[in-house]
């Protein structure tokens, strides 16, 4: 009866992946479970860190925080950290600022999946697991400029939240920005997501040029010197494309 549980567990998680955000009433449908049944376990999964409520309708649920953590440890082994780990300690010990790789969420988020950290005193920290929005970073728009025009109108259906003043909340702003990522190669953040945090990213593309993950560069807007932002730009971006032809090899 416990690991029949369990497995009811794990299906209705992996449900949820598929459809979120979802309600009790369409996964009830989906299993023909009771109404009961399926709420018990989702409050379960929920209680776990599993799973959690949709933040703008809480009748729906998503996947919560703690599955996104655990995909970290275990792309740990994959080719994509093995190909990125040098070249970030390299670019750390270049700029002696935070590197940090991300990975997109589908169109939820970016997660962070390594980090090398500097040796300033005062410095960003980014732990691994953690999500950010991707209209709101400079890690989320290296990802967004290289997503087909599709893929974009239907991120864009839900609406930006605003996280300051720097915050692009407007669609078509946002697109013109994604333009001029894409043109330049490299993403800069100044206070979009959280203030006093400045970043540079640029993409890890696939052979197809679809956006793997994003390198950045992070640093409190303390340090950041606009007059420097080319040479920054560059040397994020000749790390990514490094990073991308090693994990083409």
């Amino acid at each position: 009866m416990e690991m029949k549980s369990v497995t009811r567990s794990l299906r209705i998680l992996e449900a949820v992946a598929r459809h979120q955000p979802v309600t009790v009433g369409e996964l009830t449908k989906l299993f023909g479970l009771p109404k009961s049944t399926v709420q018990r376990t989702l409050l379960t999964l929920n209680e776990a860190g599993w799973l959690r409520a949709h933040r703008r309708d809480t009748t729906r649920w998503e996947i919560g925080a703690r599955v996104l953590a655990v995909r970290p440890a275990a792309l740990q082994g994959s080719s994509l950290f093995a190909a990125a780990r040098d070249p970030m300690i390299r670019l750390r010990d270049t700029l002696n600022e935070t590197i940090h790789l991300s990975v997109p969420d589908a169109l939820q988020g970016m997660v962070v999946v390594d980090r090398v950290d500097c040796d300033h005193a005062v410095r960003t920290f980014h732990a691994i697991g953690d999500t950010s929005p991707l209209h709101a970073t400079a890690a989320g728009h290296a990802v967004l400029a290289h997503l087909p025009a599709a893929e974009f109108d239907e991120f864009a259906t839900g609406g930006f939240e605003g996280y300051g003043e720097e915050t692009i909340t407007d669609a078509g702003e946002l697109r013109a920005e994604l333009r001029r990522v894409k043109d330049r190669g490299y993403a800069v953040n100044h206070n979009q997501y959280l203030q006093g945090v400045c970043a540079i990213a640029a993409p890890v593309l696939d052979g197809d040029g679809v956006p793997l993950a994003a390198l950045a560069v992070s640093l409190p807007t303390s340090r950041f010197d606009a007059g420097r932002l080319p040479e920054l730009g560059r040397l994020v971006t000749d790390t990514a494309a490094e990073i991308t032809a090693r994990h083409l090899r």
